[in-house]
């Protein structure tokens, strides 16, 4: 499995990665079957059990093993790999003495469907576990095996705090094998990441790697033989004579993967150097001013299901008008009718504690998709600035893009590469037709009691609001806890007042409260704890039950809006029921929520808003309405990313970094 692979990487100095623009259409058909096969075999009916049964066996062998006895078994153990990649005899030994070790040094041995989940993500899969299965435990399996067998590892997350966490629990694993671990986070200086990815192991973020990767590609610019020139450098015996960050893209292993591989996908990343503004200050509010002169429906339509927005003729009129006593800038109709556009944008499509917070007299991007302040982002075209004058803030310089690269892009440039997340089936196919990353379910340590008690669609937010209250009063007279997942942070505080109105203690994680994540969301099993918290939910931090709260049914989670994607509402009840604990869940929504009511302006959606006032909030007609929804804006997002990759591979002969041979 990995020869081919090992001695890619062993022929160093060149910059490991894989250059898909280079293949002909031939060979993507190839490979297309033979990697479908390939994964096939490798996860075959009878091969679990089989695989399994070895693991068993050679743990048996070096249960209780002694210091020195186990230096030479891992002596002999990395030769294997080297010598037999991707045996599944040789693959099980090394699993049995990881699970061994970290029984001892860690107090956690691996679990079968964790073994097995292992196996998966190091065959170049993704692994499905449910939430609570101990996906962090399982990672480690095939970080290092692949370490061991000489393979660059990144395990990639979706934030600091879990790269951090993982990489200072999981380094006793790693010493004992006398594996190096490297952290790279927001805060790591230039000399800490060069460190930090010569690691055999580097715990990293996304957005992180990818940074790196295209200062790396910076760096080199244009010049022929750049990067072997830097890796030339770097495999010296003074390693600081070269700034270059990564050793290539070898293996990673992605973490929450239908987050960073879906989810964040819709979004270049940008390298912006300091730029000047396209416009001076009184521009940006001439055109909010003249934006609000507009009015919806005549002069521009906006589709709120897409979140677009189109000017109509009498709109460009009407814009014609309102500049006629204007001069300079204004007079060139296109330049001001792209501005006034994005104005409109930020006069409609952004809201402040949604899309945004203004902190420390700052507009700081809140991703829609984790509920996590992204403050070194900002929007391009002006719509940041707009925003900005929008909300009084002083108007930030607009940035001049020096690299780009998509998500999809960059992940394809692996060599090798797995993953493990908890909700995936919807996404499968775009996985494997983008990435040739095959879902693969891992069923559950124990049997799973968790309860759905259905969707509730009510007619008016007001109507929501109060049955959300009602419900958590209800379950807090009996003490049984509950995590209420709202959309944004200003539901969560609605949300909040209306709980303290009521007297109900209770406790808010927002993008304004971030830094207290895991704290917040550990508490929130406790007996009588009520917690309110945007869709970050704590994702990766465990959610123990209190004393007696198993037998009152367990954590109940309330969700009180439809996402976007169902997978994302997967992910907020997955928060209880874990490793079979009790647990229940209910799904709560009100015509006037942003998904459905988009939805409901179109043809499909005003048939049925009519069955609203026929039908009870627990009918079938809301169900049918919210799915339909999702479905709708999923195949929008699906549509986008497959927009932005097109115009990636479109931009590839013009950017430094887009992957031509050096």
């Amino acid at each position: 499995m990995y020869k081919k692979l090992l001695q890619q990487v062993g022929n160093q100095p060149f910059y490991p990665e894989k250059l898909t623009d280079t293949e002909s259409t031939l060979d993507r058909m190839g490979n297309h079957y033979y990697e479908a096969i390939r994964r096939w075999w490798t996860v075959r009916p009878g091969l679990q059990s089989t695989f399994l049964t070895r693991v068993h066996v050679w743990g048996k062998e070096v249960a209780g093993i002694g210091e020195a006895e186990r230096k030479g078994l891992i002596d002999t153990l990395r030769m294997d790999l080297r010598q037999w990649p991707g045996s599944l005899d040789v693959v099980a030994r090394v699993f049995a003495l990881i699970q061994e070790i970290s029984h001892q040094r860690l107090g956690m041995r691996h679990y079968d469907m964790q073994l097995w989940g292992g196996w998966v993500m190091l065959n170049g899969m993704i692994a499905e576990m449910e939430t609570g299965e101990g996906k962090t435990l399982t990672a480690v399996l095939a970080a290092c095996t692949a370490a061991l067998a000489g393979l660059p590892v990144h395990v990639i997350t979706v934030n600091d705090y879990l790269a951090q966490r993982d990489s200072e629990i999981l380094k006793p694993v790693y010493d004992a094998f006398g594996l190096r671990v490297g952290l790279v986070t927001h805060e790591t200086d230039l000399e800490g990441r060069c460190v930090a990815y010569r690691c055999p192991v580097t715990y990293c973020t996304n957005k992180e790697v990818v940074f790196d990767y295209l200062k790396d590609r910076l760096q080199a610019g244009q010049r022929p033989h750049a990067l072997r020139m830097m890796m030339e450098r770097l495999c010296q015996p003074n390693r600081q004579t070269s700034q270059l960050r990564l050793r290539g893209l070898c293996y990673g292993i992605i973490d929450e993967a239908d987050s960073i591989l879906i989810d964040e996908a819709r979004t270049p990343l940008i390298i912006s150097g300091q730029g000047t503004n396209s416009y001076e200050e009184h521009v940006y509010r001439q055109a909010l001013d003249i934006a609000s002169l507009l009015e919806m429906r005549v002069h521009y339509k906006v589709d709120w299901l897409r979140k677009t927005l189109e000017l109509t003729e009498e709109g460009q009129d009407r814009i014609t008008d309102l500049v006629s006593n204007l001069t300079g800038f204004w007079a060139g109709k296109r330049w001001r009718e792209e501005l006034i556009h994005q104005a409109l944008m930020a006069l409609n499509l952004f809201i402040r504690d949604k899309e945004y917070l203004v902190r420390d007299g700052k507009v700081q991007i809140i991703d829609e998709f984790t509920g996590r302040v992204m403050a070194d982002r900002s929007w391009e075209q002006g719509l940041h600035q707009l925003i900005e004058a929008k909300e009084g803030c002083e108007i930030s310089t607009q940035n001049e893009t020096l690299a780009r690269i998509s998500y999809q892009r960059f992940f394809r440039r692996y060599l090798w590469l797995g993953g493990m997340t908890g909700t995936a089936r919807e996404v499968r196919r775009e996985l494997w037709s983008i990435y040739r990353l095959r879902v693969q379910p891992i069923p559950t340590h124990r049997p799973m009691i968790r309860r759905s008690e259905g969707k509730r669609v009510y007619r008016t937010a007001n109507a929501k609001w109060d049955a959300v209250v009602g419900r958590i009063a209800a379950l807090h007279e009996k003490k049984r806890p509950v995590l209420v997942g709202t959309r944004s942070v200003v539901a969560s505080e609605h949300l909040s007042a209306l709980l303290e109105a009521q007297g109900f203690r209770h406790r808010v994680l927002n993008a304004r409260q971030d830094q207290n994540e895991a704290e917040i969301v550990s508490q929130a099993g406790q007996l009588g704890q009520i917690t309110i918290a945007t869709n970050m939910a704590g994702r990766g931090t465990d959610i123990r039950l209190g004393e007696g709260v198993n037998d009152l049914g367990g954590l109940f989670v309330i969700a009180t809006e439809p996402h976007e994607a169902r997978r994302i509402d997967r992910q907020l009840f997955g928060r209880c029921g874990r490793q079979g604990d009790a647990g229940a869940y209910l799904s709560v929504a009100s015509l006037e929520d942003e998904l459905l009511s988009a939805y409901l302006l179109t043809k499909t959606g005003l048939l049925l808003r009519m069955g609203f006032k026929i039908f009870s909030p627990a009918s079938w007609l809301g169900r049918m309405t919210v799915v339909a929804a999702q479905k709708k804006v999923e195949r929008k997002h699906y549509l986008i990313r497959k927009e932005l990759l097109k115009i990636d591979d479109s931009m590839k002969t013009t950017m430094a970094f887009s992957g031509a041979s050096e």
